[in-house]
């Protein structure tokens, strides 16, 4: 992907800004992390999931490596040793440390990776104000802001899962109280279908798996109001869902049976309570129902004689909307019934949770990915994952547009991620 002309001299333009939103971004994950002991920042419970205290020298590894040894005449490494410790997948420049075994990192000390921190934020302030008509820095700082949001969100539902998995169960943060709604009938709004265009239009930063935008064929189709809710969830297990072949993809069904699935994830065995980042409570039943995997999510639209929306459809129907939800801006750290403001025929696409869609993550036609090392921030994962669309309770809202496209393991469920049901139209 080659960046455009007109977005680089906007970027430069814009250095003063990206400074500040530098400071901004560095700034909200140590606010993340601040009520955490370095004792709960070392912990990995599962392959999936990465300590605290990796996140935040990942993220800064990002901006050493690419930034500052690159375009920093005179700047040295802070450790060499980190160069390998806090890769992620980037071969192109080096090995690194297996992801399985990051809960095993007791060193680099806590205060270490702080100072670390640190350091590294000093010399890119300084990058900054010594480039400021690099359009070409400008986006790959840019690039790392929005990596280091997507571990902001991480770093919460790692913690998660590790809070989770400890006995003691404690809480990241004091519970805010927030109103339950009563969630609106689940209806389904008839979208029209035709030749139309999707991906990003090349106006502000995307990511590069958002591009190139072209034209699809979409079918008339039905599109759910609102993200299917706890209440009816409970009602699919009740009825039999977990036991019932019938409605399970083959690889869903193996793995109800190997990983003993019969609830969401984080869901106590009475169905009745569940765990949150606040600790255990009742389970709303008219809140989205979260942590389930697409296998869960593609049974249970099965078992209501629906599908799960394409990508496209999703994306289209988004695009008509604001972004504007229950995103961590709002500080719940879970997600929420439908708010009696919402307006519209159709809800919920922003926050609350990621949801699942019926298509497998691939590229677009024409898809380029960046040049250099960043560019296999995404195109090589672009095999064996689903897309899922619209963000959750752990993504800021200036994170999140109609193109974005994310992306999972069809059995993951650690993350916040939902699902609302799709219909094609009769013919």
């Amino acid at each position: 992907m080659k960046l455009s002309r007109p977005l680089l001299d906007d970027l430069a333009s814009r250095s003063a800004d990206l400074a500040s939103s530098f400071l901004r971004v560095r700034q909200a994950s140590l606010d993340l992390t601040a009520g955490l002991d370095p004792e709960d920042c070392v912990i990995q419970t599962i392959p999936e999931v990465s300590p605290a205290k990796w996140h935040l020298a990942h993220t800064t590894w990002f901006f050493e490596q690419f930034c500052l040894l690159e375009h920093g005449s005179s700047y040295q490494a802070f450790n060499d040793k980190f160069l390998y410790l806090f890769n992620s997948y980037y071969y192109s420049v080096g090995q690194m440390h297996a992801r399985p075994k990051r809960g095993l990192l007791n060193r680099p000390l806590f205060r270490e990776v702080l100072d670390y921190r640190a350091h590294v934020d000093e010399a890119m302030l300084a990058l900054i104000d010594a480039h400021r008509d690099d359009g070409e820095l400008s986006f790959i700082i840019t690039l790392g802001l929005h990596h280091e949001q997507q571990h902001q969100e991480l770093l919460l539902t790692d913690i998660k899962h590790v809070f989770f998995t400890n006995p003691l169960h404690p809480a990241y943060t004091a519970r805010r109280a927030e109103p339950r709604g009563k969630s609106p009938p689940l209806e389904f709004v008839c979208r029209p279908g035709g030749r139309l265009a999707v991906g990003h239009d090349g106006a502000g930063f995307c990511f590069d798996n958002e591009t190139p935008r072209h034209d699809v064929l979409v079918d008339e189709h039905e599109f759910g109001n609102r993200l299917v809710t706890n209440d009816e969830y409970r009602e699919f297990i009740e009825d039999g869902g977990y036991r019932d072949s019938r409605l399970w993809l083959s690889d869903g069904w193996s793995r109800v049976y190997s990983d003993g699935w019969n609830r969401p994830l984080y869901w106590s065995e009475d169905f009745q309570g569940e765990f949150t980042l606040s600790g255990w409570r009742s389970v709303d039943p008219a809140a989205p129902v979260c942590h389930v995997s697409q296998y869960e999510a593609d049974a249970f639209a099965r078992w209501a004689n629906a599908r799960l929306p394409y990508e496209t459809e999703w994306e289209l129907a988004a695009a008509e909307t604001e972004t504007h939800g229950n995103t961590l801006d709002r500080r719940l750290f879970h997600p929420t019934s439908l708010s009696a403001e919402s307006v519209g025929p159709v809800h919920q696409f922003w926050g609350d949770v990621w949801e699942w869609t019926a298509t497998p993550y691939a590229a677009y036609p024409g898809f380029k990915p960046l040049a250099g090392p960043v560019g296999e921030y995404n195109g090589k994962f672009m095999a064996n994952q689903i897309v899922v669309r619209g963000g959750s309770c752990a993504t800021w809202a200036d994170h999140l547009r109609a193109t974005y496209r994310s992306f999972f393991y069809p059995h993951d469920r650690w993350q916040f991620l939902g699902f609302r049901l799709a219909r094609t139209a009769a013919r």
